[in-house]
C-alpha cells in the first residue's frame, strides 16, 4: 500500500470531526464548493427580511435569467414552488446530472 493510499478515508465513513461538509444547493440538491443566499421574495419586491435559500452559482444565475423578480415574488415565494417552476425544469434536469460549478453570468439586460 502506498503512503497516499493509507491516508485515504473510505467513501462510506463520515467526515472527521471538526471538518465542514460540502454545502448543498437547495434547488438542484447537489453538493457544491460554495453557495450563495437567494431571497425567495426578491429584496426589490419587499423580501429584504424574508426567507432565503442556499443556491449554487449556476442555479442562482439561471433563476434570475429565466424568471423576473416580480414572477419570483408572486409565483415562486417558497422553495417547493421554485423547484416546480416550469421554466426551470429543463435546466434542473440537466444540472442535476452535471458537475458544473460555475457558469457565466447570463442575466438579461434591463
Amino acid at each position: 500500500m502506498t503512503r497516499c493510499a493509507s491516508r485515504r478515508r473510505p467513501e462510506n465513513l463520515p467526515p472527521p470531526a471538526g471538518s465542514t461538509p460540502e454545502p448543498q444547493c437547495e434547488l438542484c440538491e447537489r453538493l457544491v464548493g460554495q453557495v450563495s443566499r437567494h431571497h425567495l421574495v426578491p429584496r426589490e419586491e419587499g423580501g429584504r427580511h424574508g426567507p432565503t435559500v442556499a443556491l449554487c452559482q449556476p442555479c442562482h444565475s439561471t433563476v434570475h435569467l429565466l424568471l423576473t423578480n416580480r414572477e419570483l415574488a408572486r409565483r415562486y415565494p417558497t422553495l417547493p414552488a421554485l423547484q416546480q417552476a416550469e421554466d426551470l425544469q429543463k435546466y434542473l434536469h440537466w444540472v442535476r446530472r452535471s458537475r458544473v460549478e460555475r457558469i457565466s453570468n447570463r442575466r438579461k439586460k434591463p
